[in-house]
């Protein structure tokens, strides 16, 4: 696979060098450091452009003279997020290596707003990864959410799922070598057995095999993938991904973070019958009366109790 134990090596002996362009200290700390994640996958950062500073450049840009004694950066900032003036937050980028499973990459892939370069077995042959869930997240369907998992398997059923998942994994792998017929090198195992080509033996293994991308997007599009996969609803492999991610951008923007977890991740949005609902009570009326006469269904007056009475 890319960047093998060596390579990463001198990757992280590299001398610094010396560079007219802002940089962020707490990354360059950071630059090519794996961060582990699930078994066999993990995050990390590549590259970067921008920082906190980049974007009130630009918001500035565009507002023209007089902007910084109106308000400070952080406040420019905050102002920019709050009314969702997001082209100022495109200035900034970031590049990731990630190694994660099939299906969690089917499911990031939706986010089309990255540029994505991905490893292929059309070309070289996958190592012997497979991703098992721990016992604790193996839980069976949710009976009100299709894409959804409800209460954890007891021990004995977690332990009979991840025997089946390992086995299969194990006795994929082996069909695929018989496949490919090949020794890593180009030389076949067995001379006298045909050697399927790449892009078809492949087609065996199944989607909890890992692969590997390099990624890069821009904040303002990132901060559109945070805020659906660092929700608690968002399923949890690709979640632990997304909270890794938004660890780096904490570090890489703190004053946009802070205002992206102010004014998206931890705010929430109300309809214009919900906004009347909200204002009917903060006349004095009561929150009951006005969600049970409200034209609301069912699931939208569930939802509406959630955003207003749920601890954040």
């Amino acid at each position: 696979m890319p960047d093998s134990p060596d390579e990463l090596a001198a990757l992280l002996a590299r001398p610094p060098s010396a560079t007219r362009r802002p940089t962020v200290a707490a990354l360059e700390d950071r630059l090519f450091q794996p961060i582990p994640v699930l078994d066999h996958g993990f995050v990390r950062l590549v590259d970067y452009m921008g920082d906190d500073a980049a974007i009130v450049q630009a918001a500035r840009v565009s507002y023209g003279a007089g902007t910084k004694a109106v308000r400070d950066d952080r406040g420019l900032i905050r102002y920019l997020m709050r009314h969702r003036h997001t082209t100022p937050f495109e200035m900034c980028e970031i590049k990731l290596h990630i190694k994660l499973p099939i299906f969690v990459a089917r499911q990031w892939i939706r986010h089309r707003t990255a540029s994505v370069n991905e490893y292929s077995a059309r070309y070289s042959i996958l190592d012997r990864e497979f991703y098992l869930p721990s016992p604790g997240d193996l839980a069976v369907q949710s009976s009100t959410n299709r894409q959804g998992r409800d209460q954890p398997l007891d021990p004995d059923q977690a332990a009979a799922v991840l025997d089946l998942l390992r086995d299969d994994a194990v006795q994929v792998y082996s069909h695929y070598e018989q496949l490919l017929n090949d020794q890593g090198d180009g030389t076949p195992v067995d001379p006298a057995a045909p050697r399927l080509a790449r892009e078809l033996a492949r087609m065996n293994l199944t989607l909890g095999w890992y692969t590997q991308w390099y990624w890069k997007i821009n904040l303002h599009n990132l901060f559109h993938f945070l805020s659906l996969r660092i929700d608690p609803h968002a399923q949890h492999e690709i979640r632990v991904y997304a909270e890794a991610i938004a660890d780096l951008t904490r570090a890489w923007a703190p004053a946009a973070f802070e205002a992206f977890e102010d004014y998206r991740q931890h705010a929430a949005f109300l309809s214009r019958e919900e906004l009347s609902i909200v204002r009917a009570v903060v006349a004095g009326s009561s929150l009951e009366v006005e969600i049970e006469r409200s034209r609301l269904s069912a699931r939208e007056k569930r939802e509406l109790r959630d955003k207003l009475c749920s601890p954040s």
